[in-house]
C-alpha cells in the first residue's frame, strides 16, 4: 500500500473540486481525505495499492482538468488511518 499526498492549484477552490474527487473515490479502493487549503490550493491524500491509486488520481486530473494549473505529489508508505475517503476541513 501507499500513500499519495496531492496539491492542486488553480481555479480549484468553489468549482466543486472536493465534492467530485468524493464522488470518484467511491469507483475505487482507496481511502483518504481532500480538503481545501489557505493558499487557495486543494489538497488530497490517498492510500491503496500503487495502481489503484494512480488511475484514480488520473480519473481526477481528467475530470477536473479545466481548473488544474499545476500538480505537485510526494509518495510514502500507506499509513491505514484512513476509513473510506471524505472531505477535511
Amino acid at each position: 500500500m501507499i500513500r499519495k499526498t496531492v496539491h492542486y492549484s488553480g481555479r480549484v477552490q468553489g468549482v466543486g473540486f472536493r465534492y467530485t474527487t468524493c464522488q470518484i473515490a467511491v469507483g475505487y479502493s482507496v481511502s483518504g481525505t481532500v480538503r481545501n487549503l489557505p493558499d487557495g490550493r486543494v489538497e488530497v491524500v490517498v492510500e491503496g495499492l500503487p495502481e489503484v491509486v494512480e488511475t484514480f488520481l488520473t480519473a481526477v486530473a481528467a475530470e477536473l482538468s479545466p481548473h488544474i494549473h499545476g500538480t505537485e505529489s510526494a509518495e510514502s508508505p500507506g499509513t491505514g488511518e484512513f476509513q473510506g475517503f471524505d472531505v477535511r476541513f
